[in-house]
């Protein structure tokens, strides 16, 4: 058990700096031009919450191992466990919060602040901002924890007489199973409905706080992860059919890049006009709406750009061009066929394991159980894989959703083309979902993940505070997720085959 103990230790330091070094490899890649050499402390703010939501993916299939290192125990304290699980969960989860509610907030105002500020009036504007959310969040923390912050167990009181030990088991049958006066229940198989009883006591802070943001990431989480878990493996498969399928000729690219040239002047147009309007002062709903739905013309302008450059490939190595722009499609059909087994699997499980009671069968659990069977790690890095691709199919999701409803913001992320703020945004929706996906992960696959420190939390806490346990028991979250996914797959059998049409003016506040 010592060396199985030393091996896991080491295993979670080189997996931590692995995901470090690949975070800020992401980070160099995808920053703008732009932010090179610039907004050092965003950057810092990026690389540490996307290590803290990778770490935290991480832990419940470490969770899961560090179960092993006491399987041949008996009870749970028989032995030592090799890492205070209980403990690191509260840790990670405490620190996803704060930077979540409040190092993402301050460092996204003090990136977007007015340019023509000086450094210490954008950093006094941000942490005023964040002090008012600061201090709203800690009173309705506060009055929630100290009027509902109670866990409520419901359990038996079973009793039973003593009496000395016997010398045969003749007195004892399944119609009597107690001792002494068959008043008295010792049965739980047998006890009657009286004999359930309400424990009620208080759930600790962070624990509380952990519980309350899974709820404010659980919404986000059904309808983004809903939506992403069907859009992302169809966007890719459609994206394959609606592929360019011939060069185009010199004279149809100078016809489309003129098109696109005029609107290109339209939105520059447009944006000095917004730009004149925030100087003096106008900035209402109705000049906020049409930000947005500049910046969501813009981003359809650059993907038309795109798409004009693949069917026109230009230089000396325009073949070798359109042989790799062939290749990427292809690349996205097996992605996508991939990605919608996976998602297929996942909403199958849902509704075999989570909505069905009796469970029809444990599915992914057994699957991952006999992976762990064939090879120690196997079953650990498909349980890891599945709760990642939730991850990605909440930021697609985003995307979607982001490109079709004008009150949501869209923040894409590009390679060698993301500016700061978009980074920060996707890093707090994928932090304060990677709580909600980790509580749905130890849930959907408690089978595999049982006696762990995350069921402990997530499980039995969670599912019992007050106020909050009937969105558990009655498995809100879950339909919510399938209900999305079955809609947003029949959008994408109806409508996502077609090729986007251009979307109409938008009207300017003047």
């Amino acid at each position: 058990m010592g060396d199985f103990n030393l091996a896991l230790v080491i295993v979670a330091i080189v997996v931590c700096v692995l995901v470090f070094v690949f975070n800020v490899y992401l980070l160099i890649n995808y920053q703008h031009p732009d932010d090179k050499n610039e907004a050092y402390f965003p950057k810092f703010v990026v690389v540490l919450g996307l290590t803290v939501a990778a770490v935290s993916i991480l832990m419940l299939p470490a969770d899961v191992a560090n179960r092993q290192a006491c399987r041949n125990a008996i009870y749970n304290g028989a032995c030592k466990l090799t890492l205070p699980m209980k403990d690191l969960w509260l840790a990670v989860y405490i620190a996803d919060a704060i930077l979540v509610f409040f190092v993402i907030p301050f460092s996204m105002f003090y990136y977007e602040g007015d340019q023509d500020k000086s450094v210490g009036k954008r950093i006094l504007s941000a942490m005023l901002w964040v002090g008012a959310s600061a201090v709203v969040c800690g009173l309705v923390l506060g009055i929630l924890y100290g009027v509902v912050g109670k866990v409520d167990f419901t359990v038996r009181h079973l009793s039973s007489a003593t009496s000395a030990f016997p010398s045969t088991w003749t007195d004892f049958s399944s119609n009597q199973p107690c001792l002494g006066s068959s008043a008295r229940q010792c049965s739980a198989y047998l006890a009657g409905v009286s004999s359930e009883k309400t424990w009620t006591m208080r759930t600790t802070f962070p624990e509380y706080v952990v519980a309350l943001a899974t709820i404010v990431g659980s919404v986000l989480f059904a309808i983004f992860g809903g939506v992403g878990i069907a859009c992302l493996p169809l966007g890719l498969i459609f994206s394959f059919i609606r592929r360019p399928k011939a060069v185009i000729t010199r004279s149809q690219y100078i016809k489309e890049a003129t098109e696109l040239g005029k609107k290109a002047k339209e939105l520059k147009k447009a944006a000095d006009a917004l730009h004149q309007e925030e100087r003096s002062g106008s900035k209402g709903r109705k000049w906020r709406k049409n930000v947005k739905a500049v910046e969501k013309e813009l981003l359809l302008l650059e993907e038309d750009v795109k798409a004009l450059e693949e069917m026109y490939p230009q230089g000396e190595k325009a073949e070798t061009t359109w042989a790799l722009t062939v290749i990427g499609y292809l690349a996205k059909l097996v992605l996508g066929v991939l990605g919608l087994i996976v998602s297929v699997a996942w909403v199958a499980h849902i509704i075999i394991y989570l909505l069905i009671d009796p469970p029809l069968s444990p599915f992914l659990n057994e699957v991952f159980i006999k992976l762990d069977s064939a090879w120690g790690l196997l079953g650990t890095v498909a349980f890891a894989f599945f709760c990642f691709y939730l991850l990605v199919a909440v930021i697609a999701g985003a995307m979607m959703l982001g490109l079709r409803l004008v009150f949501i913001t869209i923040h894409p992320m590009k390679w060698g083309a993301t500016l700061m703020n978009s980074f920060l945004f996707n890093v707090g929706l994928i932090l304060l979902c990677s709580i909600s996906v980790i509580q749905f992960c130890s849930t959907a696959f408690g089978y595999y993940a049982q006696a762990t420190a995350a069921q402990e939390i997530f499980g039995h806490t969670l599912q019992s505070l007050r106020g909050i346990k009937y969105l558990y028991k009655y498995n809100v979250f879950q339909i919510a997720f399938v209900v999305l996914a079955g809609l947003t797959f029949i959008y994408y059998a109806a409508f996502g085959w077609k090729k986007r049409k251009p979307s109409g003016r938008f009207q300017l506040s003047s």
